[in-house]
């Protein structure tokens, strides 16, 4: 064998150059090298973005497309049509209600007031205290209501803002986190702050983040890496504060992120990366303790998004039930997202992000030092924040108490099994991967699915619809744990898959074939469009 020649390598880079060359004047070898040294950093400032030449070119074809003439009108036509249902369906939802577009020239009376209150609560088609409603509504005591009732009265005029005026607020949630804290594990370093929900909790975490990495790694292209079920307020947050969102396929079988993609998904500018426990649209659980070792491997902060899975995923491993580690008792977790508001009963607009140390919540805050009107900081997003909301969700975990949160997590996981092995059990739908805690999806390899939903619909069963691939699925709450429920529901979904089963070919019709076809348009800045119209008709008022 030959010993080793670089030049032999290169001889066939300098006979290319030669052909290229050899004939050229020296003015043409210039414009040439100018040209191919311009083409190949085009190239590598193209690859480097975050986003890949596919995704980019088919986003600027229909944006092109959309300008002609014909097409815009086409479309125009359909969201014109989309505006007008959307806004029927508003006026038929609240038709027994008077709109007021003005001031009343006089004040009403509290009796007035009530009764119009009482009135526009009637309004909407579903019973969510029977327990007709996947997740929304986590738990309805009116013993518990009597006293959020009293509390938030009482404490409904107070703004933590000013802590030396209410600072038994501030301590209320303080207690709130730390008790939090606890629950997830957290040692006596861990902090966090109450934000108005899980979308501000985990944009407060995005925030720190993006902070934390600029100052101290100095990344100004920051992108985080997360499953593509995680939730929809991580595209939220990078869109508020400029992160490109990486996201990485879970496995068809498993429904968890593929932690092989995963890894080859971070790169240099990875500030963040993301699972979720568990998600929201199966229900299943990511391997947390690999993202975790990787966030050590390469030295970057990894979040948990249990905002779902709340105080049941924190406490089921207490409740009997098998779970792998993911919370702060695992090396390299160093954010939480919860709500309090879910699973831990509280009212409405109450959340908790937690940290492992308060390095990553300074950077979470807001400070603003040269302002006329005063040195200026904020924890979260707003400046003035609702008292009586802390002071709720305080007093609603005060009165539940460990025993008492246990006791609903045990309520809610069985009645999830329960409902789960029925679930299985019916011919022509299955099962998304494993569910976690209280989420049981369905999809169907003989049917289409959402023609199950618009049947459980009509008997008045109110599910969320997924998407990529179709499916749909009930979140168990406390109010499905209740006498009946759970069989009731399981009776329903057996009868009319067994209808269904019947002619599995028929296609899906109505408002439920929305969603199929949705899925099926690849444009989707027409669906952004469709959407933005979807969100404007809740805002709808009578010209008169």
């Amino acid at each position: 064998m030959r010993p080793f020649n670089a030049g032999d390598c290169l001889r066939p880079v300098g006979n290319s150059i030669n052909r290229a060359f050899g004939n050229k004047e020296p003015w043409q070898i210039a414009a040439i090298t100018a040209t191919t040294v311009f083409g190949f950093v085009w190239i590598w400032t193209e690859l480097s973005k975050d986003e890949g030449f596919y995704v980019r070119g088919k986003r600027q074809f229909f944006k092109l497309a959309k300008k002609l003439p014909a097409v815009r009108r086409r479309v125009e036509k359909e969201l014109k049509k989309a505006k007008d249902d959307f806004e029927s369906d508003i006026k038929n939802s609240n038709q027994h209600l008077q709109y007021s577009i003005r001031l009343p020239e006089k004040g009403l009376s509290k009796e007035q007031i009530l009764s119009l209150v009482d009135e526009h609560l009637k309004a909407g088609h579903y019973s969510w205290r029977d327990g007709r409603v996947s997740g929304a509504v986590y738990g309805y005591n009116p013993e518990l209501v009597e006293l959020v009732k009293e509390v938030y009265g009482k404490a409904s005029y107070t703004n933590p803002l000013h802590a030396d005026l209410f600072p038994g607020v501030c301590k209320m949630e303080a207690e709130v986190v730390r008790m939090a804290c606890t629950l997830f594990h957290g040692n006596a370093d861990s902090c966090g702050t109450m934000t108005t929900g899980g979308t501000e909790s985990i944009c407060m975490a995005m925030k720190a983040y993006r902070d934390y990495a600029r100052e101290v790694k100095g990344i100004t292209q920051p992108n985080i890496v997360v499953p593509r079920t995680v939730h929809a307020a991580f595209d939220k947050g990078g869109q508020y504060f400029n992160i490109h969102v990486r996201y990485v396929d879970v496995d068809p079988e498993t429904y968890e992120v593929d932690i092989k993609k995963f890894k080859r998904a971070i790169n240099s500018n990875t500030i963040l990366l993301v699972g979720s426990a568990p998600n929201f649209p199966y229900g299943t659980m990511d391997d947390i303790e690999a993202i975790a070792a990787l966030g050590v491997k390469y030295d970057i902060p990894v979040h948990v998004d249990a905002c779902l899975g709340s105080f049941v995923v924190a406490l089921v491993r207490h409740a009997g039930y098998q779970l792998r580690p993911f919370d702060f008792a695992v090396k390299g977790v160093t954010s939480i997202s919860a709500d309090t508001h879910k699973y831990g009963f509280a009212p409405k607009g109450s959340s908790v992000i937690m940290y492992s140390e308060k390095k990553f919540k300074d950077h979470q805050f807001t400070v603003t030092t040269d302002w006329p009107g005063g040195v200026y900081g904020s924890p979260t997003v707003n400046g003035s924040r609702a008292g009586g909301i802390i002071a709720a969700c305080w007093a609603t975990m005060m009165n539940f108490g460990y025993e008492g949160y246990l006791e609903a997590t045990k309520r809610i996981v069985d009645t999830a099994r329960y409902v789960e092995r029925g679930v299985r059990q019916i011919d022509g739908i299955f099962v998304f991967g494993k569910p976690a805690t209280s989420v049981i999806a369905m999809g169907s390899n003989v049917f289409d699915i959402f023609r199950l939903s618009d049947a459980l619909c009509k008997l008045g069963w109110n599910l969320n619809a997924l998407q990529f691939p179709s499916g749909i699925h009930i979140c168990i709450t406390d109010m499905h744990t209740r006498p009946g429920v759970a069989d009731k529901f399981l009776a329903d979904l057996r009868t009319c898959t067994e209808e269904i089963m019947k002619d599995p070919g028929q296609p899906v019709v109505g408002k439920m074939a929305l969603y199929g076809m949705a899925q099926s348009i690849p444009d989707r800045s027409v669906i952004g469009e469709v959407t933005r119209l979807f969100l404007h008709s809740m805002y709808y008022t009578p010209e008169k």
